[in-house]
């Protein structure tokens, strides 16, 4: 099973790609309109409702939430590599405009105040990632907008009309569950009302604009990238390098101590948090005097304070930590939105540590190496920014990429770890030795189960999926769809090999002579309605799962790095 190349055949998906890319070539903006024709033919599992005259809940939310809030307000969207290329093409600098971001994903957007938005390119996967977004986004609300023609004009739209016993003849004429509109009302908050009327005002008839494509054009927002985090800190072109791929909090979190140190004021916190499902959590820990995985839960409550009104004390005290341990942050502000941290491994303050990390020396003073942790880019992206950091950084010591993905066999919540990948964008089936085995992360996950021995499928785009094509992966045992994997890879590849990555090949990097390691953990069930991140938030499921990874990770790190100082001290 393992040495067949899968067949992936999906005429509507294809037809799909081939009619944006071909309609973006020109130098006009193209009517989002055009799209939903053949957007409703691929029969995505993300938005399975695209085509019915009822309302899809979920593939509204899921793209409303991965879009800026001013999208409802907007008439054109611009997308372009870098602020320099807006500038060339007569737009003005757009980084002067309002910065303005979505609720789940990272990609730096500037609003103009009044119709346009601009938002900044990584690589390709963007475009597979924006437009098929931007065309759910826009068939729900004109969904939404005919229904609401029938409301009845002398009932009041209100931002409390959920409460009211309106209610009812707003279900009626939404033809919607209850369920669905109480997703949709947790999103628009206290301006449910208002964005309903906004809504049922005016249809939406948004263009696209694709400035540049061109790999010149992605390569020169990478080097810019790069530059930054050179002359943030120089000696990274020398000094041996662990290569993080993960989120911004996860690691900072394990070496600072911080949440650990402060867990009274954490604790404090949670009565005066609205998250039900956090106090309810604490009180059934408390209740079974369970203090397993008690450090995850700690950073998942930060994380919550942090962003409180209550946190911001807190939050300055732990940027004081951080610059002590010396611990950069490196931010872009010109392209597109990629954090990356370094550590100095001989500043790590072994009592500090998340108690989990074991270590077998004093201290890790004797200790050359950096970790290079980046918030994991999307798609293709991740291709570029490992080929950049291979070239141009120290001694790659490992690589470790931790990063969430569908599931078609877990559930919520669990980690899979796979040695084989076949990657959509070249078409290779990629077979690597993964260090990590189901204990090294067991030991540390309270919920959820750890699967080893899986098998994973590289996508273009969440939208880019239908029952056809993931009924093909999993006949063939793959069982684990995400979107870093395999581009990663294909870097990896030209890090041993003279020549470029292949295509649709079987490829062995066995050999590669720099530890890897991936885990990712399980955020949606896509062949399982309701079971998407367009009807919940993962919560603290996974930040259980994204923290027993990252422990895993970081414990390897300590321990390969132990291995070096030792033996250098002989």
């Amino acid at each position: 099973m393992e040495r067949t190349v899968p067949v992936v055949v999906s005429e509507e998906i294809d037809l799909y790609l081939r009619t944006y890319y071909s309609l973006l070539r020109t130098t006009e903006k193209v009517r989002i309109r055009s799209l939903e024709e053949v957007h409703m033919r691929t029969n995505s599992l993300m938005h399975a409702g695209a085509a019915n005259f009822e309302i899809d809940a979920p593939a509204l939310v899921y793209s409303w939430l991965r879009i800026p809030e001013c999208v409802k307000n907007i008439s054109t969207v611009i997308l372009g590599q870098r602020v320099e290329t807006f500038i060339d093409m007569g737009f003005g600098n757009v980084g002067e405009w309002q910065q303005v971001n979505a609720i789940a994903r990272r990609r730096r957007c500037f609003y103009d105040g009044e119709e346009t938005l601009a938002c900044l390119l990584a690589s390709r996967t963007d475009i597979d990632d924006v437009v098929p977004i931007l065309v759910a986004y826009q068939i729900e609300w004109n969904k939404i907008h005919l229904l609401m023609k029938q409301f009845p004009k002398e009932i009041e739209i209100s931002n409390n009309l959920l409460e009211t016993n309106d209610i009812y003849t707003l279900l009626d004429v939404l033809q919607i569950k209850y369920e669905d509109l109480k997703m949709l009302s947790q999103i628009w908050g206290d301006q449910f009302g208002e964005t309903l009327k906004l809504i049922a005002s005016k249809k939406q008839d948004i263009n696209i604009q694709l400035l540049s494509s061109s790999l010149s054009d992605y390569r020169r927002a990478i080097h810019e990238w790069w530059e930054r985090i050179e002359d943030a800190v120089p000696e990274i072109k020398t000094r041996p390098i662990y290569f993080i791929s993960s989120n911004s909090h996860s690691f900072i979190n394990l070496i600072t101590g911080f949440a650990l140190k402060n867990r009274k004021e954490l604790e404090a916190y949670i009565p005066k948090s609205n998250d039900k499902f956090l106090q309810e959590e604490w009180a059934q820990i408390k209740e079974l005097n369970n203090e397993s995985s008690i450090e995850n839960f700690l950073y998942y409550v930060q994380k919550k304070y942090i962003s409180s009104p209550y946190g911001t004390e807190f939050n300055k005290k732990l940027n004081q930590v951080e610059e002590k341990l010396d611990i950069k942050r490196i931010l872009t502000n010109t392209s597109f939105d990629l954090e990356a941290q370094v550590i100095d491994l001989k500043n790590i303050d072994l009592e500090l540590l998340d108690p989990r990390i074991k270590t077998k020396l004093d201290s890790f003073n004797d200790s050359e190496a950096l970790i290079l942790n980046i918030d994991y880019p999307l798609g293709m992206a991740a291709y570029d920014v490992l080929r950049k950091v291979s070239d141009h950084a120290g001694k790659l010591r490992g690589i470790y990429i931790m990063g969430k993905a569908a599931t078609l066999n877990a559930t919520v919540g669990d980690v899979m770890i796979h040695s084989v990948v076949y990657d959509s964008q070249s078409r290779n089936t990629y077979l690597y030795n993964n260090y990590f085995e189901a204990h090294h992360v067991s030991q540390f996950l309270h919920y959820g189960n750890v699967l080893d021995n899986q098998k994973s499928v590289t996508v273009r785009g969440t939208f880019l999926q239908n029952h056809h094509y993931m009924d093909n992966f999993y006949r063939d045992g793959y069982t684990c769809i995400e979107m870093e994997a395999g581009p990663y890879l294909s870097a990896m590849y030209e890090m041993m090999r003279a020549v470029r990555h292949p295509i649709d090949e079987i490829v062995n990097l066995y050999k590669f002579d720099t530890e890897l390691g991936i885990l990712h953990y399980a955020s949606d069930k896509p062949l399982e309605e309701g079971q998407n991140l367009g009807t919940a938030n993962m919560s603290y499921y996974g930040m259980d799962s994204t923290y027993a990874c990252a422990v895993a990770i970081l414990q390897r790190i300590i321990q390969r790095e132990e291995e070096f100082i030792v033996k250098e001290n002989k």
